[in-house]
């Protein structure tokens, strides 16, 4: 089926008009796959999808995780909606979902529900493209490293002097190593990056770090980066395995809320 497409930068970002109804019979589910998979994401501004519509859209794409209320996550930092509030916070650096489970998971929506005045802007980063772009002595040096990747990590971006109990929450997610480079089913490859990676197996700490924080800065170059500013009900799709993302700071008090659905993972992580 054809659809009509607006690219948002050379490199990253395809926003396409139609409608809620559309969305939710799943007849756009395999044109939206292959442009997750060309573009990284994928914007319909003004869809307002209700949660049933939200859903019955996500397994179109894929299988949904049984999230939230039937599927549905929110994500708020106000602690009266969401229980793990706190940990939305590390939402604000650039992260892959999952990146401390076995491996990652396939794509995820947001549905704009209640916006915040300030803040909140979505920036995501294609890593596909960061790859593609590095030098072939630089692919060939990063090409079979692998990198420990850890929640207390990344959570110590949000409260870098942690209580003892909650130091001890956040190491019961056990740290996974997974490759520095994901060479998918398709044989393209994307970095796997983020606030996670902790350090790179077999090389100096100070060293595999300094390789780390050089990747992330050639990764969020602008070339490589679509920023979304949101609008009330807005829909976003983007694909978790070979993009990087990080929404902005916002005030608690201004309760933005997004409606999330996330795709399980389809492929190993190798």
């Amino acid at each position: 089926m054809s659809v009509e497409r607006i690219d948002l930068t050379p490199l990253i970002g395809t926003e396409i008009k139609t409608d809620a109804a559309t969305l939710a019979s799943g007849s756009l589910g395999a044109v939206i796959r292959d442009l997750l998979e060309q573009r990284g994401v994928v914007v319909v501004r003004g869809a307002h999808l209700s949660n049933e519509q939200q859903l019955a859209f996500s397994r179109s794409i894929g299988k949904v995780q049984p999230q939230g209320e039937g599927g549905v996550f929110k994500i708020t930092i106000d602690p009266e909606v969401n229980p793990g509030a706190e940990y939305i916070k590390g939402a604000f650096y650039w992260h892959i979902d999952g990146a401390s489970d076995d491996v990652p998971n396939k794509a995820a929506t947001l549905n704009a529900q209640r916006l915040s005045k300030t803040g909140g802007s979505t920036f995501f980063a294609n890593t596909y493209a960061a790859w593609d772009e590095l030098p072939e002595a630089e692919q060939q040096a990063y090409d079979g490293l692998r990198v420990v990747h850890s929640f207390e990590f990344s959570q110590r971006f949000v409260n870098p002097e942690p209580r003892s109990r909650e130091l001890e929450f956040w190491q019961m997610r056990t740290p996974k190593t997974h490759p520095l480079v994901w060479t998918h089913r398709s044989g393209r490859k994307s970095l796997v990056l983020g606030s996670t990676a902790h350090f790179v197996e077999g090389m100096d700490h100070a060293e595999g770090r300094m390789l780390l924080n050089r990747l992330r800065e050639w990764a969020t170059q602008p070339r490589f980066v679509y920023r979304h500013d949101w609008t009330e009900g807005d829909l976003l799709i983007w694909d978790n395995t070979g993009t990087m993302h990080r929404v902005d700071p916002y005030p608690l008090e201004e309760q933005r809320l997004m409606h999330r659905t996330t795709i399980e993972a389809e492929e190993q992580l190798i």
